[in-house]
């Protein structure tokens, strides 16, 4: 009886390797980084691939500092039309929002001395003066005015991953027993208003606080009542809202105008971080 072959293994066979065959086969990512170290020419009929595509759309946005950032990858990115901006509140109307939210604070406060109006910079800086100059004409008295920065109070401090930049505060005193008004430029989420009401409670116990905004978008995630507002404004979620102030000169106040910008045509673009557009 001839003895078993151990390398038959019975039913399953087995194949010897030569000496000169390769121990493994090469893998999946060694044959792609000699694809990519060895590029074939392009053919007349080749296609685009999805990173070239990228490549060629980074190179032409902004070939020597890359994706532009900020209003600028707006206004160059592919497909951008600046019709699709349209300005829903110039400087008299919103002198003339103003002015009537200064009535109706006048006609819901018996008593302005410890009225304090408190301005969430940028865009609530300019409102609030021009709200503290419409108060002192019908009213005869000129309300404190304070600005206050609600940076490190927001609730996305650890989900963006960035240092954010500090704008500045003044506060001219507590805010003890005041009845405070928060001024806004644009409100949307409600976050930016509930930050701002956590950081007044630093500077004392009102004995009420009260939100003015200039103009109400909508898109409410958080209960925040808007007690004075200029306008209400509805949009999409690919809309971006964006208060500005134009200066006019040294003598002259600036220009407010707010503008309604449509992103609907640069989906596929990294949208700016606008504080008016979210914003608040």
């Amino acid at each position: 009886m001839a003895p078993a072959n151990p390398i038959d293994g019975g039913a399953v066979a087995v194949r010897l390797r030569p000496l000169d065959e390769p121990l493994l086969s090469p893998s999946r990512e060694t044959v792609k980084g000699a694809a990519l170290a060895n590029p074939r020419p392009p053919t007349p009929n080749s296609k685009p691939t999805r990173e070239s595509a990228a490549g060629a759309f980074t190179g032409n946005l902004a070939p020597k500092t890359g994706l532009a950032k900020g209003p600028e990858a707006i206004a160059t990115a592919p497909g951008w039309d600046e019709s699709s901006e349209r300005i829903v509140l110039d400087d008299t109307r919103i002198r003339r929002a103003l002015m009537r939210i200064a009535h109706e604070i006048v006609e819901s406060n018996a008593d302005l001395d410890p009225l304090y109006l408190v301005a969430i910079p940028n865009g609530g800086v300019p409102l609030a003066r021009r709200l503290a100059v419409n108060l002192e004409a019908l009213a005869g008295c000129r309300p404190k005015l304070g600005i206050m920065d609600t940076t490190l109070y927001r609730d996305d401090l650890a989900i963006r991953g960035i240092r954010p930049r500090l704008r500045i505060t003044e506060m001219p005193s507590s805010v003890d027993e005041g009845v405070v008004i928060l001024v806004e430029d644009v409100v949307s989420t409600g976050r930016t208003i509930r930050a701002a009401m956590d950081a007044l409670m630093d500077f004392g116990r009102p004995r009420s606080v009260k939100v003015m905004a200039l103009v109400d978008r909508g898109h409410r995630e958080l209960p925040i009542k808007i007690d004075y507002v200029g306008k209400n404004i509805p949009t999409q979620p690919g809309e971006s809202v964006v208060f500005r102030a134009k200066p006019a000169g040294e003598s002259e106040e600036d220009v407010l105008e707010v503008a309604v910008h449509s992103m609907d045509r640069v989906a596929d673009h990294p949208r700016s971080e606008n504080k008016a557009g979210e914003s608040s």
